[in-house]
């Protein structure tokens, strides 16, 4: 996972207030305000994970057994192309399925689950801000585990 190695490309200038950041992508020179998601809050106000992993993005937080950026919405575009794994999709039963990038590209076999992802393909939202939460709450309205 190259957030685990993204230290030194995405920086925080400055603390704007408690979850939001004047941060730089060093890579472009791009400055950007990063804004914690809501929903990962809690996982953003524990240090101990980039304290332990100082080459890691400064906005990469652990959950279980999965790392997220708990700045996916703000996330710079080098961060938004990277194939990163952004949701696990299995089936009704929990059987494991594939995986959706942070490009919104499907990683599947499962002929269902691809018949489906075409709708998704024809009626997601363009905004990137929203089609990621749409994408999920489609696939669950399908029957569809997501994580």
């Amino acid at each position: 996972m190259c957030c685990m190695y993204m230290g030194d490309y995405i920086v925080i200038e400055q603390q704007l207030g408690p979850f939001t950041f004047a941060a730089e992508s060093v890579s472009t020179g791009s400055p950007f305000l990063a804004e914690i998601d809501e929903d990962k809050r809690h996982l953003f106000v524990d240090h101990t994970f980039p304290e332990q992993h100082p080459a890691a993005c400064r906005f990469l937080r652990p959950e279980g057994d999965l790392c997220r950026c708990t700045i996916h919405r703000d996330s710079p575009a080098q961060c938004k192309f990277y194939r990163c794994n952004v949701m696990q999709v299995s089936d009704s039963s929990g059987r494991y399925l594939g995986y959706v990038t942070g490009t919104l590209a499907l990683h599947a076999d499962n002929p269902e689950l691809r018949k489906v992802w075409e709708e998704v393909v024809l009626k997601r939202p363009k905004a990137d801000k929203d089609a990621e939460l749409w994408v999920a709450a489609f696939l669950q309205e399908k029957g569809y585990r997501v994580e």
